[in-house]
């Protein structure tokens, strides 16, 4: 579909140019990836984007729609170089606008595509001077390659911008509409009275609540996954009913009035047909307050998830308090790592496991052969090594080195 606005006269290159534009726009059909990465970094640190960057759905959406972008951009200079590339939503980008329009963010996701333009534009840069050291074909191409990219990027944005109107518009209609606006002021903490909060909500404030956010950076995964996980999700808590909120294409807020947290075991065994899907469990609560306090809890832990690129499918934010804490600065996390763990941190996943299931079993080492299913000797070997690794004996530095070890299960890499 395309949603090119009216233009003035475009220039056509010269026809060397021309073919100098059609070789860039080759390479730049197949990124360095320092150089896509760059580009999200950047797109996701803008202005206003610290509510995008901080939402896994959003951010991954936001990374989608730029690299799309990106490389439409360089296919139409491929096959028309040097000629106006028009607008083409596809699927990326459509779904992360939708997204955003339904957070109230639509305004501030469109800063990403100002800053990615600007990475773009001088890793094209590089590409240029490459490929000519003639001064004229080198200006002429710098030149026009100004323009297009300007074009482009403004042309999206307005179609964009039209787009997110649309959605808007729609959004405003609707039960749907009044219940996302009700959650909101809840979230916020604004004044509105219990009963009309549960009239527009067709849900008891009273009482207990467990949240639980469902979503997939999956670009397959559709409602159908999304809805029948959280509804492995209530059935895993033993709820007869739920409360749901849809947040994004993919991406579902649920919250179930029941005070136990599901087993994640339980949630799991739910979710065999949608492996994308991912579900993180707040704390109970109580009330108004609990309500609210559970959905941060289920955001803190699916940012978690997100930060640590875990492969968990499933956590349950009391599994993972002390962990989504440690982590909350990055920068010091590898630091901390390091300086606890020593030539343990590089050590194999059964060294590793051993130690942090010994540690929680109190120093009991047939406690811990008994759950990790192996000899009690075995169990004794590893903690031998593990001492050889470890910068200061475990027996000294236990509660570091236990917290240490969680991130590390937690994390994408570790056992």
């Amino acid at each position: 579909m395309h949603d090119e606005p009216v233009t003035s006269e475009w220039t056509t290159p010269s026809p060397t140019v021309r073919e100098l534009f059609r070789r860039g726009a080759e390479l730049a059909l197949d990124p360095r990836a320092e150089w896509v990465a760059e580009m999200h970094t950047a797109a996701l640190s803008g202005s206003g984007m610290r509510p995008v960057a901080e939402d896994p759905v959003l951010a991954e959406g936001a990374r989608r729609a730029n690299r799309a972008n990106l490389l439409r951009w360089a296919a139409a200079n491929v096959e028309r170089p040097g000629e106006r590339v028009p607008v083409d939503l596809g699927p990326e980008v459509l779904e992360g606008a939708r997204d955003l329009v339904r957070r109230g963010l639509d305004h501030r996701g469109l800063d990403a595509y100002r800053t990615a333009q600007a990475v773009a534009w001088r890793r094209w840069m590089e590409i240029c001077f490459r490929l000519t050291a003639d001064t004229a074909e080198l200006r002429e191409l710098l030149d026009v390659s100004a323009r297009s990219i300007s074009t482009f990027i403004d042309d999206t944005v307005a179609a964009v911008s039209a787009r997110m109107a649309a959605e808007r518009a729609e959004l405003t209609r609707g039960a749907h509409a009044e219940r996302r606006a009700t959650v909101s002021l809840l979230l916020e903490g604004a004044p509105l009275s219990r009963a009309r909060a549960e009239a527009q909500l067709g849900y008891g404030l009273t009482g207990p609540h467990t949240a639980v956010v469902v979503w997939s950076e999956a670009a397959g995964a559709g409602s159908d996954q999304l809805e029948a996980a959280a509804e492995a999700a209530m059935r895993a808590g033993g709820a007869a009913r739920r409360l749901t909120v849809v947040a994004g294409a993919a991406a579902l807020w649920v919250w179930l009035p029941i005070g136990r947290a599901p087993e994640v075991d339980a949630v799991a065994a739910g979710l065999a047909g949608a492996p994308d899907v991912r579900v993180a469990v707040g704390r109970p609560g109580v009330d108004v307050e609990g309500f609210r306090r559970s959905h941060l809890d289920a955001v803190t832990t699916q940012q978690m998830l997100d930060r640590l690129t875990s492969t968990q499918q499933v956590a349950r934010y009391e599994d993972v308090q002390l962990v989504a804490l440690l982590t909350s600065a990055p920068d010091r996390v590898e630091e901390f790592l390091t300086d606890t763990l020593g030539g343990l941190l590089g050590a194999d996943a059964d060294t590793r496991d051993t130690v942090r299931v010994y540690v929680r079993e109190l120093g009991n080492a047939t406690r811990a052969a008994t759950l990790l299913f192996t000899h009690r000797n075995t169990v004794l070997r590893r903690l031998a090594r593990a001492e050889q690794l470890l910068p200061r004996p475990l027996a000294e530095n236990t509660i570091a080195v236990a917290a240490a070890l969680e991130v590390l299960r937690w994390r994408g890499d570790g056992p």
